[in-house]
């Protein structure tokens, strides 16, 4: 009779579509496998970090009209982790949570308001910076050391944040707030150190989870 065992060794008929051997106990399975329910809930999952961020209590500095909150860390950290598509898909479905009337975004509000404040050149770049730093982060070679993939992710969130939050903020406060390009510049300038201070958390939290997953983001193939 075929299928069926044999012995005393318990081995089975290859035939026997059934044989398959059940996983050894504790083995670790491939949880970062890109998956639709995977990227489904890795999208939700980060999201939800993202509304955690910004409704953590904001802090105002003087006269500056955009208070200083989390939101910019969740951003860049979105793009770090999840790489630029899924990164994105995080954020508008954070945006899109917000404007449905949940109140997710700074200071608890909710709405459209989000992109008629003098904040909306900020809300406007966090999509982007969250494709241009997941894109950067794929560029990085393979085998850097955790060390210098650290000071390499940093240095993405900065180039992001520089290139990408920092412009779209201030034209946001030019036209919102009615400054100048030399008064919204200033006012722009009082975040630069709590960023400074993200991008370095970005950097070592983005590299010790994508070490503990090491396929959670597509990485560049090159070998050196």
């Amino acid at each position: 009779m075929t299928g069926t065992t044999t012995g005393s060794t318990g081995s089975t008929d290859a035939s026997d579509p059934m044989g398959a051997q059940p996983a050894r106990l504790g083995e670790r399975r491939d949880l970062t496998r890109s998956t639709t329910a995977t990227d489904v809930a890795l999208v939700a999952t980060f999201a939800a970090l993202l509304a955690v961020c910004s409704i953590l209590p904001a802090i105002t500095v003087g006269v500056v009209p955009v208070p200083i909150t989390l939101q910019t860390f969740a951003v860049l950290l979105c793009g770090a982790v999840l790489g630029p598509w899924r990164g994105l898909l995080a954020v508008l479905l954070y945006f899109a949570v917000g404007v449905a009337g949940v109140p997710v975004f700074s200071m608890g509000v909710s709405g459209l308001v989000i992109f008629t404040g003098v904040s909306a050149g900020y809300a406007v770049s966090f999509p982007l910076a969250a494709v241009v730093v997941g894109l950067l982060v794929r560029l990085l070679p393979a085998r850097a050391g955790q060390t210098l993939r650290s000071v390499l992710v940093m240095l993405a969130c900065a180039v992001a944040t520089a290139a990408v939050v920092y412009p779209l903020g201030i034209t946001g406060m030019m036209r919102r707030a009615d400054l100048s390009f030399g008064a919204a510049f200033t006012a722009n300038a009082a975040f630069v150190p709590a960023d400074l201070v993200k991008c370095v958390a970005v950097g070592v939290v983005a590299t010790a989870v994508l070490r503990a997953f090491p396929t959670l983001a597509p990485v560049s193939r090159r070998r050196g």
